[in-house]
């Protein structure tokens, strides 16, 4: 077992270590303040293969697999949490649900702009009335002819402000709430379809959060995306691979903490010495450290076993639970080593703190995770 990365992985770290560190991480403060992400970054980041990680290279893509795409959400995340966050709904749900689900003519037409960064894309599941009870979402598909007319609205939709493609799961059947559901690809000026006003959010403000409603909105027959009623089993293994990217966002988060705790320990002076010096704060950089390198393991395994052709179900919410509380609290912990200094806009740790929180309720609380893992314990146990 071989825990170093592949020297191509290496490049691809020290790469995208280098562009977060330059383009990114000067602007994030700005960007959490104004709530955007300009064009032009996000231009660059497509130049460069950041949005299409996952997506083949014969369609445009970087082809970086999951192992790739987990490495990368780690960097953007140590510089700002809202821009991966619009990667890993861009790369991991949007494009993820086309790589699951879509035909050959589907990926043709929709991967390579995609992958290129010539357009945003987007991923809508959740709904006013259902969050963690995904399947019991009310948005409706009917079939008319040779098409499909989509009434519903969705809610806390990442990318929704600028996409210009949307992943829409709508009920198609009432004889199965699970397998009742379908997915949809919906184009942009599709009429029918609107976006509301920007969610005011704690954190993860760089990226944009909307409602978006369908009255009537009606696309050709060929946009069904999957098997019809299907698409909540597919709706699934896009999460499972999400999750992964979430875990890796949760780890540069609270790795982005420490780093930022351990400089300012070593310049804040106190009782004489730098408080770096003091042993009680450097077990809690030692407690940060080890259980942020324990969540990266957790998620380049599950990244592996996708990489692989493996299901990551349990693994991809261990990593997903455990990085995401870790990171929470290593961001708290680092303000507490700062003192007044880490609760200040001043220092990034308070951005941190903030977009971390996110990450244990997006793509499956940690409440559903530990139900996820329970049961697959269970049915374990039960075969043994």
């Amino acid at each position: 077992m071989d825990f170093d990365l592949p020297e191509e992985m290496s490049a691809l770290r020290e790469m995208t270590r280098r562009f977060c560190a330059e383009e990114i991480g000067p602007h994030a403060r700005e960007w959490d303040r104004t709530g955007e992400i300009p064009m032009d970054t996000i231009k660059k980041m497509g130049e460069l293969g950041f949005m299409g990680t996952l997506a083949p290279a014969d369609l445009d893509g970087a082809e970086l697999g999951y192992l790739g795409n987990a490495i990368v959400m780690e960097e953007f995340a140590r510089q700002c949490g809202g821009t991966a966050l619009m990667l890993a709904a861009h790369n991991g749900l949007c494009q993820g649900h086309l790589l699951v689900a879509a035909n050959d003519e589907q990926k043709k037409k929709y991967l390579p702009a995609l992958a290129r960064g010539e357009m945003i894309g987007s991923w809508c599941l959740t709904e006013p009335s259902s969050g963690s009870d995904a399947a019991a979402l009310k948005t409706r598909a009917e079939l008319r002819g040779d098409e499909w007319v989509i009434n519903g609205s969705k809610m806390f939709i990442t990318n929704g402000d600028r996409a210009g493609l949307f992943i829409v799961t709508a009920r198609t059947s009432d004889e199965s709430k699970t397998k009742g559901i379908s997915a949809f690809i919906v184009e942009r000026d599709t009429p029918g379809l609107s976006t509301g006003i920007k969610e005011d959010k704690m954190g993860m403000r760089a990226s944009d959060t909307v409602p978006v409603n369908f009255e009537n909105v009606k696309i050709p027959r060929e946009n069904l995306c999957g098997e019809l009623n299907m698409g909540f089993i597919d709706t699934l293994k896009v999460l499972e691979r999400g999750r992964i990217a979430i875990g890796s966002l949760s780890v540069g988060l609270a790795r982005g903490a420490m780093e930022e705790a351990v400089a300012y320990a070593k310049e804040r002076e106190q009782f004489g010495k730098p408080i770096i010096q003091h042993q009680m704060l450097q077990f809690m950089l030692a407690d940060m450290a080890t259980q942020i390198d324990a969540a990266r393991l957790l998620c380049r395994k599950a990244a592996l076993l996708q990489d692989s052709g493996q299901s990551s179900e349990i693994e991809s919410a261990m990593c997903k639970l455990f990085a995401s509380e870790i990171a929470t609290k290593a961001c708290l912990d680092a303000i507490q080593i700062c003192g007044g200094y880490g609760y200040t806009k001043d220092m990034p740790m308070e951005r941190l703190m903030r977009d971390a929180k996110l990450c244990e309720i997006g793509e499956g609380s940690s409440q559903v995770q530990r139900l996820v893992i329970a049961r697959k314990l269970l049915d374990l146990r039960k075969g043994a």
